[in-house]
């Protein structure tokens, strides 16, 4: 039996503090928060997709509280910039434009969709994501199926 990712990062923050990392210890908490709400609120173990999907969502909200501080605020900036390299270490990789592209190409063949036009996008679209859910970013996979529509 694998381990769930809440088992892992409470290991990995166990680790930290430990060895006295704070930081570290206190970006791992944050996560460990983020799963254990998200099991909580579903009632029932989460899947790997589930899980990834947390992490992935933790990732993005400080990159945006990245983006929005003042250039100023080094405290905050630096904490965010911890807070992605750690949580990063539990997201698996995104899959690349080209990986991406094939699987769109594999769900088209598989709709028997050969000259896709907007008309298709949200059927297209309703297959498609179920299989990228949580390896590619959605508004990637959106603009990538874009430029296929004629």
């Amino acid at each position: 039996m694998d381990m769930s990712k809440i088992d892992v990062v409470r290991k990995a923050m166990m680790d930290a503090l430990k060895a006295g990392d704070k930081p570290r210890k206190e970006a791992l908490s944050l996560l460990l928060s983020a799963l254990k709400a998200k099991n909580i609120d579903k009632r029932a173990e989460l899947t790997e997709d589930e899980e990834n999907a947390v992490v992935y969502k933790e990732i993005k909200e400080a990159k945006e509280t990245l983006d929005t501080t003042p250039a100023d605020r080094a405290d905050i900036i630096d904490e965010c910039k911890l807070r992605i390299a750690v949580w990063s270490e539990f997201a698996p990789a995104r899959m690349d434009e080209d990986a991406i592209r094939a699987v769109i190409r594999e769900t088209l063949a598989e709709l028997g969709i050969e000259a896709p036009t907007m008309k298709d996008k949200g059927s297209i679209m309703k297959v498609l994501m179920p299989k990228l859910s949580g390896k590619a970013e959605g508004r990637l996979v959106n603009q990538l199926v874009g430029e296929l529509l004629k």
